[in-house]
């Protein structure tokens, strides 16, 4: 029997050490992501840490092709190294899909913060959503896991 691909997801949503800026989790309970997990198909990566940055850490929102956190800093170059360790994975384990957080400025899929930090969310892609997505992998987030195929 053929063996199921791999699915990249975020670590939040994976469960297990700490990882969002919070230093909380934000674990995805569907019965399908669930099934994923059981049978090891699951390849977890938390771009912010893996691009250098702490758990806890300032909250931090895209703006425009910058991420800044609430602080002022300028910390796109964290999310951009973390954004191309996601890949890799992705590469290395060649995922059929992702499943990302959404509204994340690393892997939001379909929205994210607008950048004021007044909860205001844009249509848009976290960083490395994005270079998932212009890579060729579909990017789903934990929102569409009742309908994704896999």
């Amino acid at each position: 029997m053929k063996e199921a691909k791999k699915i990249l997801v975020s670590a939040c949503l994976y469960g297990g050490p700490p990882c969002r800026y919070d230093g909380g989790e934000a674990p995805c309970l569907h019965q399908r992501f669930l099934e994923w997990k059981a049978q090891g198909r699951l390849v977890p990566v938390c771009p912010e840490v893996s691009g250098g940055l702490p758990v806890p850490r300032p909250a931090a929102e895209r703006c425009g092709a910058r991420v800044l956190n609430a602080a002022g800093a300028d910390v796109t170059d964290a999310f951009a190294r973390g954004a191309a360790e996601a890949l890799r994975l992705a590469r290395e384990h060649d995922v059929c899909f992702c499943v990302l957080k959404e509204r994340s400025p690393s892997c939001g899929a379909h929205a994210v913060y607008d950048g004021t930090f007044s909860g205001a969310q844009i249509p848009g892609r976290g960083v490395a959503a994005e270079a998932l997505a212009a890579a060729g992998f579909a990017v789903y987030s934990e929102e569409d896991v009742p309908e994704i195929e896999g």
